[in-house]
């Protein structure tokens, strides 16, 4: 037996284990192959998008560098959910489940196979959070490899991503281009495979896994289709065999400070609001403290200085080449905004990681923190009595601190984008998208396709605000509020808000305030009664009887 078997001695080791030998070796696994380490190689391969579409290439050199390094990987595979797909239907409430199912799926397959060691592939948006979830619980060696992202498309010489896709929708119902107009942006946006290019969530928590230390810095963010992914996947199966022999686990890993190395990292990139979900969840995983009361104090000290889309005019590809996670650590770490002896799973402190980090010279996508685009992060967490236990805002994308107006209450989503495209939302107005939280969507739909009609109306754009119970894409821009807690469904003030009401936005102030009395605000919750659960039965009858708020992570 090799180094770094542990758990799968009694799997496949003595005269007991012939039969399960047996079933091994028909599938094609040699005696010797049994006796390394046995590393479980979770994929959330699908050809459902273009997000995980690749990721059976990605396996295979993944593959090949555990075996390379003394490992014998074996593949599974586990679901996803492609958001963007998804986004402005009924199936997006998906999204936000699947992120539970991922990580309970891998858990599952882990334990009952007993591997000594697991890498998790993600490519799209809660891949990545349930897959380092998983790590957690099971706490054997183990990594996330994200797949990469998408290159940009190209229409008129100018980079697009498929936000302009979601703006093209909301321009065209409103006149502003036609039917070729839009097809162009359809067609071009997309050019192969990969994950949204811009810091929206896959990219966000992709670099939040480099920064925490459970993915290998640098190599993880080679964007898909690059001529360098197989290459640097297969260095991180290396990496991987070295963990296992170590015997260097995730909860040695994930700590607090690692914790605030990455939401430091997510403030000082403009990263999604969804951060702050898959954060507090994994450090839930852990039973490590985590409020959203800490993104808004390490945003509040931390400064944005990565100059990338929605909130900039870069892509990923472009922030890998500036130098990547790598120069963000270094940058961080030099300013006190990281601690750099947080451990990695390469073995190296981030400190150690960060000095390997070559900035390409005459790069603009990652400024100095002497040179900031803004003094403070990208993430601002709000509260009053609209919001006692918080909602987040993501601030790197607009320059507004204050709004004032009435609200527009809309139950649904659907019935808020109705009245978007039928140009029924006046300039001032405070959209209320509620019923749309972890229990009453269920699943935290994104508003992706709302706040992208809203923003590709000049006239709108910079004189509305938004909040919901539901969640927001990365690629959302505009004053936008979500995660609104308790959401509307368990009684949360937001289900208190009539048609007309004046909400406050207060950002420097960190309020959100409906400005009715205290005792309205009872009187009106007295006689709250909830509505009919959408779903009585099956996968979201289950979520909805076991979910948390969105202020403790919505996990489960």
């Amino acid at each position: 037996m090799t180094e770094g078997k542990r758990n799968s001695i009694a799997l496949t080791e003595g005269p007991s284990r012939a039969a399960a030998r047996s079933y091994f070796r028909g599938a094609g696994f040699s005696k010797d192959d049994l006796h390394k380490p046995i590393i479980g190689v979770a994929n959330t391969w699908t050809e459902i998008g273009t997000c995980n579409v690749h990721l059976r290439e990605i396996a295979e050199a993944l593959k090949q560098g555990i075996r390379e390094a003394g490992g014998t990987p074996m593949e599974f595979n586990t679901i996803t959910i492609n958001d963007g797909l998804t986004m402005g239907t009924q199936g997006m409430k998906a999204s936000l489940v699947s992120r539970e199912v991922i990580a309970d799926s891998i858990e599952l397959v882990a334990r009952g196979n007993l591997f000594d060691g697991l890498v998790g592939i993600g490519g799209c948006d809660k891949n990545m959070p349930g897959i380092i979830m998983a790590l957690c619980r099971l706490d054997i060696p183990g990594m996330m490899l994200y797949g990469g992202s998408i290159a940009p498309g190209k229409l008129n010489g100018v980079d697009i991503t498929i936000q302009n896709v979601f703006e093209g929708i909301g321009a065209h119902a409103a006149g502003r281009i036609d039917d070729a107009g839009l097809e162009a942006l359809e067609a071009n946006a997309c050019p192969g495979a990969g994950a949204c290019g811009g810091q929206f969530t896959a990219n966000t928590m992709a670099m939040s896994g480099e920064i925490l230390g459970i993915s290998p810095i640098y190599l993880s963010g080679v964007p898909a289709t690059s001529k360098e992914k197989l290459a640097a996947t297969r260095e991180a199966g290396h990496i991987l065999m070295d963990a296992v022999r170590a015997n260097r686990r995730p909860s040695q890993i994930i700590t607090r400070k690692s914790l605030e190395n990455a939401i430091a990292s997510v403030a000082a990139s403009g990263g999604s609001t969804n951060a702050v979900l898959h954060l507090i969840a994994i450090a839930r995983e852990l039973n490590i403290p985590l409020t959203v009361d800490d993104f808004d104090a390490i945003s509040k000290r931390t400064p944005f200085i990565c100059d990338l889309t929605p909130a900039g005019k870069y892509v990923a590809k472009d922030y890998q080449a500036a130098g990547g996670s790598r120069l963000l650590a270094q940058r961080l770490i030099n300013a006190g905004h990281a601690d750099g002896s947080a451990l990695a799973i390469s073995g190296k402190t981030l400190a150690e990681e960060a000095a390997l980090a070559k900035e390409t010279p005459g790069q603009d996508v990652i400024h100095t923190f002497e040179n900031p685009i803004k003094p403070t992060g990208g993430l601002v967490i709000l509260k009053g009595n609209l919001a006692p236990e918080g909602c987040v805002m993501k601030v790197a994308a607009f320059g507004r601190y204050e709004h004032r107006g009435p609200a527009r209450v809309f139950d649904s989503e659907d019935a808020c984008f109705a009245a978007v495209q039928a140009q029924q939302i006046k300039p001032g107005d405070v959209l209320v998208i509620r019923y749309e939280g972890p229990k009453g969507g269920p699943g935290m739909r994104e508003m992706l396709q709302v706040t992208a009609a809203i923003s590709s109306n000049a006239e709108l754009s910079a004189h509305v605000a938004l909040l919901t119970d539901g969640r927001f894409s990365g690629a959302t821009r505009g004053m936008t509020a979500g995660h609104v807690a308790p959401e509307a469904f368990v009684g949360g003030p937001i289900a208190a808000v009539r048609e007309g009401d004046m909400i406050h936005f207060d950002i420097e102030n960190r309020k959100l305030t409906l400005e009715v009395s205290e005792e309205e605000i009872a009187a009106r919750l007295k006689s709250f009664t909830p509505p009919a659960l959408r779903w009585s039965r099956g996968v979201f009858r289950k979520y909805v009887d076991r979910v948390s708020s969105a202020s403790e992570g919505a996990t489960t």
